[in-house]
């Protein structure tokens, strides 16, 4: 008689990403629709949607605007490759918005399929740009402990969460990078030194920490981290696939924390996640050598298949659009205040160790006998979806779109789960 599988090996033939599978299959939730703020599931709850997805969902579910741009670009022209000579107009325009958008001045823009791509695309154009210049020993590529940069193989390679980079049979999968401190500017100071500037070609660093636990920087630190840049030609490179376009009540949250990066990399918000897009913005002192009309004028080997992708890049200037037409950016202010207060009463809680907020970007960070994924597990009982984050934390990220009362419900569904498990 023929054994049944476990459970462990039955489920969905859909492998889902980042989960151990054991803790996750039997009770997956399956998401068929969502509206506004909210999600609804296929066993028939209505979730506030309070991470955004994952950071990206910013103008709100399954708006028809953005439907009808990827409707009308279809039917025009789905996409066109922009290799060589080739572009397609939508990639044009989109480049031009982006840049006139840029906290860097005069930037060109790389277009690709997100985050990781973008990362990617950075972490090479930054070691080209120094063989270029004849410094061929700057090579290292430094990131900050805690730090999320995707999962391609130079994300993996430059995180500094330890579980992402673990596994593989080296401690870097691409060679040269390290970790410097989070928050202490005289260790990172320390550390370029014991490697050696002349050694390092970037350093990598999200402006406001994400995946990491929502770590907003240290009074200074970015500050200290540019001055160390500029002081020992070190590329900075600023992960904006979270913060970018508005999370933190700036377009960039270089604009909010007076940063002049060499690079900056977006994806997420630049599409409120309707279509699958990112890049980066480049320094003219980074893209002139490629540009100039001369003999021997390199060639930079960037670009995938949906690099440009026309489609993509049509919702990604009506998003563009609905920021500025229903004033998001500065609603986000006003709800990072409304934040702050209402996590005041979180502060009060003998659960809770730490809040921090960063915008519409807030963690919630627990004790360590209260986990964070068994409050997270709980408040979709309560109707509400959020996120275990690094340092036993709870992820507030909602949409831009979400009311007061909204975000009133949310921390108090929170304090509600919290009281519960103090009680226990």
């Amino acid at each position: 008689m023929a054994q049944e599988n476990p459970p462990v090996l039955t489920g969905p033939a859909l492998w889902s990403a980042q989960a151990h599978l054991p803790s996750v299959l039997g009770r997956q939730l399956t998401v068929e629709r969502a509206e506004g703020s909210y999600l609804h599931t296929t066993d028939g709850r209505r979730l506030f949607d309070g991470t955004a997805g994952l950071w990206h969902a910013n103008v709100g579910h399954s708006r028809p605007e953005l439907a009808d741009a990827a409707h009308q670009q279809m039917r025009r022209l789905e996409t066109y490759h922009v290799f060589g000579r080739y572009l397609n107009d939508r990639a044009v325009a989109l480049g031009e918005r982006l840049a006139a958008l840029s906290p860097i001045d005069d930037p060109k823009v790389i277009l690709n399929s997100g985050g990781s791509d973008a990362i990617d695309v950075a972490c090479k154009l930054a070691r080209r740009h120094w063989q270029l210049a004849g410094r061929t020993g700057k090579t290292m590529v430094l990131s900050r402990e805690f730090a999320y940069h995707g999962l391609h193989a130079y994300g993996t390679s430059i995180a500094g969460l330890d579980f992402n980079r673990a596994g593989y049979g080296t401690d870097s999968l691409v060679p040269e990078t390290a970790r410097v401190s989070t928050d202490d500017i005289d260790a990172v100071a320390r550390t370029v030194q014991a490697i050696g500037p002349e050694r390092i070609a970037a350093i990598v660093a999200e402006p406001v920490q994400g995946t990491g636990g929502v770590i907003p920087p240290a009074p200074g630190y970015l500050e200290g981290l540019q001055r160390i840049c500029r002081e020992h030609d070190i590329l900075l490179v600023a992960d904006e696939v979270i913060t970018g376009f508005g999370r933190t009540g700036h377009m960039f949250a270089t604009e909010r924390y007076g940063l002049a990066p060499d690079l900056i990399t977006f994806a997420k918000g630049v599409t409120s996640g309707y279509a699958p897009l990112g890049g980066v913005l480049v320094a003219p002192h980074i893209w002139q050598p490629f540009y100039r009309d001369a003999d021997g004028t390199p060639v930079f080997r960037h670009g995938t298949t949906y690099s440009g992708h026309a489609t993509a890049c049509a919702v990604a200037l009506r998003n563009l659009d609905l920021l500025d037409e229903e004033k998001l950016v500065p609603r986000v202010a006003e709800l990072e205040q409304l934040l702050t207060e209402e996590l005041r009463a979180l502060d009060a809680r003998a659960s809770v160790a730490e809040t921090r907020v960063a915008g519409l970007l807030a963690g919630v960070s627990l004790v360590d006998d209260i986990s964070a994924e068994a409050v997270t597990d709980d408040l979709v009982e309560h109707g509400f979806v959020t996120r275990p984050l690094r340092g036993n934390t709870v992820q507030i990220s909602p949409p831009f779109i979400t009311t007061d009362d909204e975000l009133r419900g949310l921390v108090a569904a929170i304090g509600a789960v919290l009281a519960a498990h103090e009680g226990r």
